[in-house]
């Protein structure tokens, strides 16, 4: 396949019968227009965004009352208000199916299996609900929940969402610290953790870990019944109970939902926290339905009765993203545990046997897919799959290649960025256009996105700061513990005045897509000239003796030099040729001002637990800083690896 012509076009049938094409052809009916493709839908939807917003709420039939106004103070960010007199409820909209047919399928590895119909789903919502009240829990009361990502999992949130609680979740991979981190900082008022949960294929018991977050919390804990004994853990715990222990005293019946103002806190959301204590990020039920609503059915095309999958945990924004998909009438497809356990081939052979329509996961998972040598597309039957997405980190463009000679041939391959602050995408795909390699196919319906240069001038060919230059319905609602709001502002507003300006190291293509260079405050300056790390990573990690890369500037000599980490594939050495071989791929591939100062191999190179690497943790530590919050990395042993390194000190 060749660079100057697409991956993927999508034919006119498919573009007949897409949803959004549908949406167009209503709003061209409905306001008069003559839109006729994906940029002028685009370009009507940042320019009229109070037409845009009630026709998304009125195409994907939002349950509620809208209210007259749709957008008040549009032109200030920080005080614009979306639907200010709306009512709605977001487990009301996410509970739209009845009967026996299929709401959620559950895989724990190759260790459990489970169906759940939209009757089961509804039972224990409304048991959990009366259970919930029965506790004196209502609006504003947080819940938080260590969970993997399971259906018990998604019923208490909905449970916990149809009284106008708040929930905030975290995968129970977290240790005691980070959790506490987490949920120690919302008051919450009921937690809610499993027994225990597979990885890789072995047990993880986590009963005492539960048992000391309940006594640091303070409140009420609920056990739910995974891969442990819930009793015993119960036991151990003071003020606990198991599930069905917990909801035994009440018979399923209609579930009652509360209205609520469409900006109604309904998730608190953490930062990353590899700098310090997370960020607690506030979303509004209506921004949040509004915005998923949007994405996964004009953006993702879904529709009733398709299978929606997602490799996240319960600690990952992109959970709170695929439970939405409920809302469209969709099947969830869950998994939890490693995407290589028993195998590689374990998520390939869920979406041959569930008919996926829709596969996401992260770039990391492609890249290691593609370097594990399997070839999906020779050994799975993956006819229904018509979408994958791609996001925690840029896709290179070899992973793009991947996809289409390793997966799919006709797979629509959608990359998309966003983040926790939105609790969705700025940038992702759309059915009507055309793939290219390597490149995000464009921005989000109804978000003003551009690329600013330092002077806060719009830039076309050049990298700058991905911006938002108008308000949007899933700007957070606020963060937690902040009453002025002046975290709020210093973490968006502070670079330029009224425009949000997101942190990624951001390019316009020629073909009208965004190529994400890494984040701006990992980005390099060696000589004063920014350098994105994706795009050295772009390069060497497409190298079979490379399984991981991680790159930092590091201060030197009234300057800063590029170091490059590498974790090498198993019986690799670093030798003086391959650092040769390196060099040469970042310099032929990138340019000369890419290729690093120093090249050096270690044995782990330290992530969060949603699996992005931490290139500030390892800045920290290069420098001889302290890294405050390692309870927020998957592997915080690994940080000891970068401390005092010869090669980096005096004289190196």
């Amino acid at each position: 396949m060749q660079d100057n012509r697409p991956l993927w076009v999508p034919s006119a049938e498919a573009v007949a019968r897409s949803p959004i094409h549908a949406f167009m052809a209503r709003c061209n009916a409905d306001f008069g227009l003559s839109l006729s493709g994906f940029e002028d839908l685009h370009a009507w939807s940042v320019a009229e965004r109070e037409n845009f917003w009630s026709a998304v709420w009125d195409f994907c039939g939002v349950k509620g009352e809208r209210g007259a106004e749709v957008l008040i103070n549009g032109d200030r960010m920080l005080e614009a208000r979306f639907f200010p007199n709306a009512t709605l409820n977001f487990a009301e909209n996410l509970l739209s199916g009845r009967g026996e047919g299929d709401a959620i399928v559950f895989r724990g590895e190759d260790k459990a299996e489970d169906r759940w119909s939209w009757d089961r789903l509804r039972a224990l919502v409304s048991k959990l609900q009366q259970a919930f009240k029965a506790q004196g829990i209502g609006e504003g009361d947080r819940i938080a929940a260590m969970m993997p990502n399971m259906p018990e999992t998604v019923a208490a949130m909905l449970a916990a969402a149809s009284i106008g609680a708040i929930w905030s979740s975290c995968s129970p991979d977290f240790g005691e610290q980070g959790v506490l981190d987490r949920f120690g900082q919302i008051g919450t008022k009921l937690f809610i953790a499993c027994d225990a949960y597979w990885y890789s294929g072995k047990l993880q018991d986590v009963g005492p870990k539960v048992a000391a977050v309940a006594k640091s919390l303070g409140v009420p804990t609920i056990v739910v019944h995974y891969a442990g004994d819930a009793e015993a853990v119960a036991r151990a715990t003071p003020g606990a109970s198991t599930l069905e222990t917990f909801v035994a005293p009440y018979q399923a019946r209609e579930v009652e939902f509360t209205p609520l103002a469409f900006a109604h806190p309904l998730y608190i959301l953490f930062s990353s926290g590899t700098t310090g204590v997370p960020k607690c990020i506030v979303h509004s039920a209506g921004g949040t339905l509004l915005q998923h609503l949007k994405e996964q059915r004009l953006h993702c095309g879904l529709k009733a009765g398709e299978k929606l999958f997602y490799f996240t945990t319960c600690g990952w924004m992109m959970w709170n993203w695929l439970v939405s998909g409920l809302a469209s009438g969709a099947t969830l497809c869950l998994f939890d545990g490693s995407p290589f356990a028993p195998d590689g081939n374990v998520l390939f052979d869920y979406a041959a046997a569930e008919n996926f329509a829709i596969f996401g996961t992260s770039a990391k998972y492609i890249d290691a897919v593609r370097k594990s040598g399997l070839t999906p597309r020779n050994s799975h039957d993956l006819s229904s799959l018509r979408l994958m997405t791609s996001t925690g980190s840029p896709l290179s463009p070899e992973g793009f290649t991947f996809v289409y000679e390793g997966i799919k041939a006709d797979v629509q391959l959608a990359s998309i960025s966003g983040g926790t602050d939105i609790v969705s995408c700025f940038v992702l795909g759309n059915p009507l256009q055309p793939v290219w390699r390597g490149e995000i196919q464009g921005a989000g319906l109804g978000l003003a996105v551009d690329v600013w240069n330092d002077d806060g001038k719009p830039v076309r060919g050049e990298k700058g700061e991905l911006v938002c230059t108008k308000a949007f319905p899933s700007m957070p609602v606020m963060f937690w513990n902040d009453p002025d709001g002046a975290k709020y502002r210093a973490a968006y507003f502070d670079r330029f005045d009224n425009v949000w300006c997101h942190g990624d190291f951001a390019e316009w293509t020629e073909h009208g897509g965004l190529v994400i260079h890494g984040r701006s405050d990992a980005t390099l300056n060696p000589g004063g000239v920014r350098i994105g790390t994706a795009e050295i990573y772009n390069q060497v990690e497409q190298m079979e003796e490379v399984a991981e890369a991680l790159c930092i500037g590091q201060e030197w000599d009234d300057d800063v030099r590029v170091i490059l980490f590498v974790r090498l594939a198993p019986g690799v050495t670093l030798t003086e040729d391959l650092v040769k071989a390196i060099k040469t791929r970042i310099r032929t591939g990138a340019s000369p001002r890419h290729v690093p100062a120093k090249i050096i191999a270690v044995a782990d190179i330290p992530r969060t637990k949603s699996g992005k690497i931490v290139e500030l943790a390892v800045r920290e530590v290069v420098h001889n800083r302290p890294v405050k919050n390692q309870e927020a990395l998957a592997n915080p042993e690994a940080l000891r690896l970068f401390a005092g390194l010869a090669e980096l000190g005096p004289g190196s």
